[in-house]
């Protein structure tokens, strides 16, 4: 398990520099299933950005949970 202040400073670097990053590549990646294959309807498109939106956090989760609480090693 990681220290809690480890964990706080991965969640940090997670939402300034890999939630950015992770945003681009997955406008990216529909905006080139687009070029290819055309414009999806506009729900299956919501579909996608709600799902791409949701499954960031999944593999982030063991890193946010506990975060916003006070160290429990104080």
């Amino acid at each position: 398990m990681l220290a809690y202040k480890t964990r706080r400073r991965l969640a940090m670097l997670a939402l300034v520099v890999g939630l950015p990053l992770y945003i681009v590549v997955s406008v990216t990646i529909v905006n080139w299933a687009e070029m290819r294959w055309g414009r999806m309807p506009i729900l299956l498109e919501l579909l996608v950005y709600v799902g791409l939106g949701v499954l960031w956090a999944y593999p982030l989760k063991p890193i946010f949970k506990g975060v916003g609480k006070e160290d429990p090693d104080a």
